[in-house]
């Protein structure tokens, strides 16, 4: 699968799971504004992200258990995307005196 989905799937699922945490939370809480649900969305949305990626690093440190495929399709995709490691198209850079200059820099 493309790295580009797999990064919007863990993306868009914790929003989702971040708004729908709110509901939940709203359904109990007497919030007015659309600011205060607004802030509790975005906090919910954090914190179920924070959660469930902190569990699946903890998952790949014990070698791929079963928390890791659990925290990673509770973000959307069972793994983390790979991307390719881009590899350089122009030769580095070397710095040169300029002729022109009377300090010879």
């Amino acid at each position: 699968m493309p790295p580009l989905f797999i990064s919007v799937m863990r993306t868009v699922v914790p929003l989702v799971a971040g708004w729908l945490l709110s509901l939940a939370a709203w359904a109990g809480l007497d919030l007015d504004t659309d600011a205060a649900v607004g802030a509790v969305t975005l906090v919910l949305s954090a914190a179920y992200y924070a959660l469930f990626r902190i569990l699946e690093t903890l998952g790949q440190r014990a070698r791929g258990t079963a928390l890791q495929r659990l925290a990673g399709v509770m973000l959307g995709w069972a793994r983390p995307p790979q991307y390719p490691t881009p590899e350089p198209t122009l030769p580095p850079v070397t710095p040169t005196a300029y002729r022109g200059h009377p300090d010879g820099v």
